[in-house]
C-alpha cells in the first residue's frame, strides 16, 4: 500500500479545482490540500478520517459540473483504493 494514490487523489482535485467557481473552488481546494497533507505525514490516516474525506467528495460530486464531478470521482476511488489497505476496520 502506498501513499501514491492519496496524492494523485490530491492532483485530481487540483485539475478539478482549476475549472470550479468560488465555493466549490474552495472546498475542492481544501480536500486537495488535506488528502496532500495526509499523502506527506509521517503516519498514514486511520479508517475513520478517510471515509470523512470520501463523505466530502461525494457532497462535492453532487454539486458540480460533469467535467468536475469525473475528476472528484476519480479522486474518491483513489481514496477508496486506498482506504481497502488500511488495517483496522
Amino acid at each position: 500500500m502506498t501513499r501514491e494514490l492519496l496524492s494523485a487523489a490530491s492532483e485530481e482535485l487540483s485539475d478539478a479545482a482549476d475549472t470550479a467557481e468560488d465555493e466549490l473552488r474552495e472546498r475542492i481546494s481544501d480536500q486537495a490540500d488535506a488528502l496532500a497533507a495526509l499523502a506527506e505525514a509521517d503516519r498514514g490516516p486511520d479508517h475513520g478520517r478517510l471515509a470523512r474525506h470520501m463523505n466530502a467528495l461525494s457532497e462535492i460530486a453532487e454539486q458540480a459540473s460533469e467535467d468536475i464531478e469525473e475528476h472528484v470521482e476519480s479522486a474518491r476511488d483513489k481514496v477508496s483504493e486506498y482506504r481497502e489497505g488500511v488495517e483496522g476496520v
